[in-house]
């Protein structure tokens, strides 16, 4: 019951009747009744057989009858709502992510890349509509994970980055911006977008960022810069220890925030720099309300009509009262 509705509930106000119907029955079954003055029923045996107890229930049937076509009246239906949805202009985003050594920072909490992966976690999650790819990069770059409408994939690719040695060290900021320009130059979407973030200044690579940048504004790519790191200084490594984890001092934080603000003003992106975990969060969320998937919902109404039942119900109620009355009660008016 709790999927009914009606389509007509106005005709529910007729069940205001029904007390008025009540009230007239009784009237008029007092007005029917012949009475008979006498001195004493003590010679009169109870007789009253099953068929004379019964002829109330008769109104009753009526009674029914009448809330049954009230109810029918205000078709009672039941609604099964199925949604579609159609993205009709979906967005293709690569995050390339600065995975260098600079990024085990304690600036944020725990580390500048733990930090990032829990928020870039979130930010997926947050576009259910859009295809998002991500590359890596030190002082070289690759795909980790091309771009895809999968998100169990990019969220389990995510929460895989780690630093390993795996690119040599260094900050390739043209290659990781140009890895993402060739994941999207061919992509047929209606807006394209690379998110790149770095917490260093470009030192390593065959390719320049402001080069990238040009093949990524000839490609019509928009580019979003993030600064990660405080201002100043912070707890960074800078060799390893016998025990082979990583030894840390204070260092100065030092992001080269006008290439930065160039390759975002080049291709029509923003710069941000996130200088905490919460600043982190809230760049990210200005990019996902920046970037918005426009959606066309469909939904589709299936009505499964309850008044026949109701209809039958009383007709059924109205013929046996119809036939006890010609029949049995035949005499009663």
């Amino acid at each position: 019951m709790s999927k009914m509705s009606f389509l007509n509930p106005e005709f529910l106000w007729l069940f205001l009747l029904i007390p008025i119907a009540i009230i007239w029955f009784f009237w008029k079954r007092n007005q029917q009744s012949a009475t008979l003055k006498m001195s004493s029923t003590a010679g009169f045996q109870n007789s009253e057989s099953f068929w004379t107890k019964f002829k109330p229930a008769l109104y009753v049937f009526r009674i029914l009858a009448l809330c049954s076509l009230i109810i029918a009246l205000a078709r009672p239906r039941t609604v099964d709502i199925s949604n579609q949805t159609k993205t009709t202009k979906g967005i293709d985003i690569v995050m390339a992510i600065d995975v260098s050594g600079s990024m085990l920072a304690k600036d944020l909490k725990p580390n500048r890349m733990e930090a990032l992966k829990r928020v870039a976690g979130d930010f997926v999650e947050e576009r259910p509509n859009d295809r998002i790819g991500l590359v890596l990069y030190a002082s070289e770059a690759y795909t980790k994970t091309p771009v895809t409408s999968d998100k169990a994939i990019i969220l389990e690719a995510i929460k895989g980055i780690k630093y390993d040695n795996v690119l040599q060290d260094g900050t390739g900021i043209g290659m990781g911006l140009a890895t993402a320009v060739n994941r999207l130059k061919d992509s047929k979407a209606k807006s394209r977008v690379i998110i790149l973030l770095t917490d260093g200044v470009n030192n390593a690579g065959f390719i320049e960022p402001e080069t990238a940048a040009d093949i990524a504004k000839q490609y019509g790519i928009k580019v979003y810069t993030i600064g990660l790191g405080t201002n100043g200084m912070a707890e960074s490594p800078y060799a390893y220890a016998p025990n082979g984890g990583f030894l840390f001092k204070m260092q100065k934080v030092e992001i080269d925030e006008r290439l930065m603000k160039s390759i975002a003003r080049k291709t029509d992106g923003t710069y941000f720099r996130a200088t905490s975990n919460d600043k982190l969060a809230e760049i990210y969320n200005s990019i996902n309300k920046l970037e918005t998937t426009e959606i066309q919902e469909l939904k589709f109404y299936d009505y499964d009509e309850k008044y026949r039942g109701f209809v039958l119900f009383a007709a059924f109620l109205l013929l046996l009262e119809v036939g006890l009355r010609n029949t049995v009660y035949r005499s009663f008016i």
